[in-house]
Formats: structure tokens, sequence, C-alpha cells
């Protein structure tokens, strides 16, 4: 790079955003050119230390940025121009925002002379994106790039993590400016004056936690983000205290611990629901209490004391009244709690909860016998214990859309390691699964990618499989293809009198549409093909589609229907070939 030698060197506008990203250590980003950030992609050549991965839909920039800080920790990145570029990320940003997800979003914004004036691709990023971001910055002169990103980072990735979007002029693309990377430098990062443990709250926690008999620990999204996965764990055993999982939870604690209860809520499985009703104290770690948690608030944990450990204030008693509340990153709140709590041997409570199971415990699945139908639950068990087979387990990240398949991933994979199920809670939204397993691939290449998608999803951002074939990535997709939007139509099945309104769904032949791009692809629907076909994918080296076409009108089971309390679930019905039957080995 010219001026290389010198101390602080005169660069353009855009030669700084490139040098302050590669200074945060960044190596990947997902974007699209266009002509108010043409500067931009024109400095790039300039920095080969990063990798640009050109996507075919903005939205897709935003959910690879998404899936890579979330299987990796360290923040994604993403890039488009402004207009349309811009407003392309907005559905991506708000993802990331709902799942607290650090994530760096850059637009090219038109000249500061004419902003105002409705020039041609001009529109107000910065106010459309001011409830989805955790901030965002409008930058109109080159000096003050730097220090506006080297700003995001910081704001992206401390305290609670978000997405943060810089908006930059293409005057100030053009202009030039002496860079300093130091200089540039943000101010400490300080933490909000509320976020310590208070020694009174502490007091409090301690007396709470030593009186009760049935406590439950809810393990949250914030247990991964915080880094805490030892220290709840550590905490669990030392007070003999059954953990159930929310779902971005799930792989924070491995699924085969004998405290892990599996996930709660909606589509939870039942005894750990009950147990939740059942409680005496409920402790909170890193989550938020939301609405499909929780059920009727009314009716929710009814005995229970709640202590609530969060690091945003503002959570604390947002749904749901708690007891104490210390607020502070939870792997430091809990490295002062410890110590401070005799040991408890007592474990009638997990006994109470492991006998309550019976026939309401997880559908075994695995010595059905096999009718000649193909249900997605069978697919999802199968890709787990292959991957338990091959030794790959640890090394295995899900990355789901959204909808039934979802919560059947999320009930029949055990999830053994933390950041190794990619999904999108909050806002919940499909055409995620397939450009954000592109990013957990460029961040993770060493481990095994799967798609886990349905039919109507994988449509919404299918044409991202160009990419995976332009970055040579080998990504393995199953579609779980059942002809409906499965979500919607069970609702429709359930709640209106199986009107299937504009649930029945047309796809193409997916494996033609794979060949298409280039990839190889295999039609599955017997189960004994499951298996086999999930093991060449993944031994391919290259990137494989399955079409595994399971049962229509197949439901998730237990569910809670809106409304109604977190313990009266609707349950499986009785002529299901998929009864509840005793707990899955």
């Amino acid at each position: 790079m010219a001026n290389q030698s010198q101390q602080h060197p005169t660069l353009t506008g855009a030669e700084i955003l490139w040098a302050t990203l590669a200074g945060e250590g960044t190596t990947t980003v997902f974007g699209y050119p266009g002509g108010a950030i043409l500067p931009i992609y024109d400095a790039l050549r300039k920095f080969p230390t990063i990798h640009h991965v050109l996507v075919r839909h903005e939205q897709g920039a935003a959910h690879m940025a998404d899936g890579y800080a979330r299987a990796s920790g360290r923040p994604g990145v993403c890039m488009a121009t402004s207009g349309p570029g811009a407003t392309n990320l907005v559905t991506g940003l708000a993802t990331a925002m709902l799942d607290s997800i650090p994530m760096v979003a850059i637009t090219g914004q038109v000249s500061s002379k004419v902003l105002g004036s409705d020039a041609f691709q001009e529109v107000d990023i910065t106010g459309i994106t001011l409830p989805i971001t955790k901030h965002n910055f409008l930058v109109t002169r080159a000096e003050d790039i730097a220090p506006a990103v080297r700003l995001a980072f910081q704001i992206a990735t401390s305290g609670r993590p978000g997405p943060v979007l810089v908006d930059i002029t293409k005057d100030a693309q053009q202009a030039t400016a002496t860079f300093s990377f130091e200089a540039a430098k943000p101010e400490s990062y300080r933490p909000h004056p509320m976020l310590r443990a208070d020694s009174s709250s502490i007091r409090e926690a301690i007396e709470l936690i030593k009186q009760s008999k049935k406590p439950v620990i809810l393990a949250g999204h914030g247990i991964v983000e915080s880094g805490a996965e030892r220290e709840v764990i550590a905490f669990a055993e030392a007070q003999q205290i059954p953990i159930a999982s929310t779902l971005l939870g799930l792989g924070a604690i491995p699924a085969a611990h004998p405290l892990s209860l599996g996930m709660m809520g909606m589509h939870g499985e039942s005894w750990v629901n009950n147990a939740i009703q059942e409680a005496d104290l409920l402790l909170a770690f890193g989550m938020r209490f939301d609405d499909r948690v929780t059920g009727n608030l009314a009716s929710y944990a009814p005995t229970a004391k709640k202590i609530h450990i969060e690091i945003d204030p503002s959570e604390i008693n947002k749904n749901v009244r708690v007891d104490v509340a210390l607020i502070g990153d939870l792997k430091e709140v809990l490295e002062l709690l410890l110590p401070l709590l005799p040991k408890n041997t007592d474990t009638s409570w997990l006994r109470e909860i492991n006998a309550s199971k019976g026939s309401a415990a997880v559908r075994d699945i695995i010595n059905l016998p096999d009718n000649g139908h193909l249900y997605a639950a069978h697919v999802i068990h199968d890709i787990w214990r292959e991957a338990q087979a091959a030794g790959r387990l640890e090394n295995t990240i899900i990355v789901t859309d959204v909808g039934q398949h979802q919560m059947w991933e999320a009930q029949y994979f055990k999830h053994e390691a933390p950041r190794s199920l990619v999904t999108s809670g909050g806002l919940g939204t499909m055409g995620f699964a397939l450009p954000a397993a592109i990013g957990a691939k460029a961040a993770c290449p060493d481990k095994d990618v799967w798609v886990i998608a349905g039919d109507g999803g994988f449509q919404m951002t299918a044409a991202e499989l160009s990419t995976i074939v332009q970055e040579g990535l080998a990504i393995n997709i199953a579609v779980i293809n059942n002809g409906f939007l499965g979500m919607v139509r069970q609702w429709q099945e359930t709640f209106y009198e199986k009107n299937y309104s504009a649930s029945p769904i047309l796809s193409p032949d997916f494996v033609m549409l794979a060949a298409a791009h280039g990839i190889a692809a295999a039609n599955v629907s017997k189960r004994t093909d499951v298996t086999p076909t999930v093991t060449k994918a993944r031994t391919s080296g290259k990137a494989f589609l399955i079409n595994f076409q399971v049962e229509k009108e197949d439901g998730v089971y237990p569910m809670i229907a809106p409304g109604a309390a977190l313990h009266e679930m609707v349950r499986r019905p009785q002529h299901d070939p998929l009864l509840e039957t005793a707990e899955d080995k």
C-alpha cells in the first residue's frame, strides 16, 4: 500500500475504511457493490488480507455476517450500497438485533452535497434502522471514518452485543485524510453504572438459593455471549439445580449432562415446562423471559421466587417481575456467587423431575417401526446419529430456518457444544438458514455445517446457492419438504378448522435446482435411505443438497396455544404414529 512507511499516511476515506477493518481483525466481508459504495470497492484491491464474499442479495449479506458472528463469537461485517442495497439489509439487522448478535454493517450514501434532496438511490438508512440497531452513524468526512468504525466495533461487541450501522457518504469515501489506527481508538468501554453485583442483592440471592427446595436454572443465549458455560455448569453441579434451556441457549449446556432437562417453552418438553411451573425458585441466566418461553404471564411459575442475572438493565422486570436482579456480566456474577454458597447434595428434586418423564418423555423415534412414511423427526434424529457415530458431533454446526423443522431440530438434535446451533430466535426470520450457513462455514471452515430448512423458507434465499459454489464451500443442505408452510398449516389445523389458506406451496425440483447451480443432490423419501445419504453428503468434500420428502401433515408437539399457561400443552394425538413413549436413549 502506498505511503506504508509513513507513520501517519494520507489515505482516501475508502482506504481508511479497509485499513480500519483490517486493524479490527476483519478477514471476511459479505457484500454487494453499487454506485454509492464503488470507491470503497475500488480500494479493496489494496487490502489482500480481507476476503470479500459476493452475495446474491443484500439480505443474504446481513444473514451471512450474522451467521459468522454466531458461529465464531467475532463480529460479522456486511456491506451494501445506498438506497435499495441499504434497505435490503434491514431484515438481517433486525434479526441480529433481537438475538443480540455483534455485527457491523457498512453502507454507501449519496454525496453529502445532495443529502436530503431525494437524489438517485438516496434513503435515510440511519433513520430507518434506528429501532433495529444498537447504534448507527452517518459519516460525511474522511477523517471521521476510522473513529466511527472503531467505535462501531466497540459498541457491537461490548455489554449486550448487537448490530451497528455506519453510513458513509460518497464524497467522504473519495476525500483524503491522515490515518492513524491508534489515534482513532475510542475511549475505554465503561459498563453501565448499574452493571455491578450489589452486595445486598447478592446476599438476598444467596438466601433464596439456600431456602429453595425446587430450583430451576433458565439457561439463555447470554450464557454463550458471556462465555459462562463452565461457570453455569459448576454452579448447577454445586447446587444440584436442573437446567432448562431456551432455543438460543441450546448447546450452552451439553445435552448429555445429567442436569440438562432440555428445551422449555411453546414447543419445549412437557416435563421441563411442568418443572418450571412447580419450581419454588427460578434462576434466569442471560435470558429475557420471551413470550414463547413463558406462556401466559398471569400463570407463569406462580409459586417461584425469581433471580434474574442480566447484563442489560432494560430487561429487568420488563416481562416478568423478579425478586432479585443481579445486573452484570453473567460469568463475573457467577464467579462472585459460587464461593459464597455451601454445596448442596440433595438430589430429590431432580429425581422427582426424572420420574415425571415416563410417557411424556422425548418421542422415542429410534425404535419406531418403519411404516413407509418419512417424518421430519426421523431426518433430524438420523443426522444427529450420523454425526455422533462419525465422531463429528462437537464439530458440527446446524443452521436452521424458521418453522416446524426448527422446532424438530431443537427437540431431536442433541447439542453438546456452544455455538453449534445457529437459528433466528426473536425475529423468526424465514430465509435465514442458507446465507447464515455461508457465514458460519466462512468462520469455521473445518466444521461440518448443515442447513436445515423447510421448502418455504429455503426458496426465499435459494439464490445464495450460487454464492456457495463461487466460494467453493462444502455446505450440506437438508430441505425438509412437506409441500406446506408447515407451521402455518399446523396452526390452521389446530386453530382455524383446517382452513389451509395460502399454506400449500409449490416448489421447484430441488435436486434439479441444485444441479443448475453445480451442486450435487439427492432425493430421499424412505428412512432407510436417510443415513447413507447423509454420510455421502458429509464426506463429499463439496456442497450437497438432500431433498427429504417428508409426511405432509405432521405436527410439532408438545405445543402451547397462544394465551395458554406453560403447563397447558397440546399433546400429540393418540393415533399418531410418532407416539410419546420412553425417553430417547
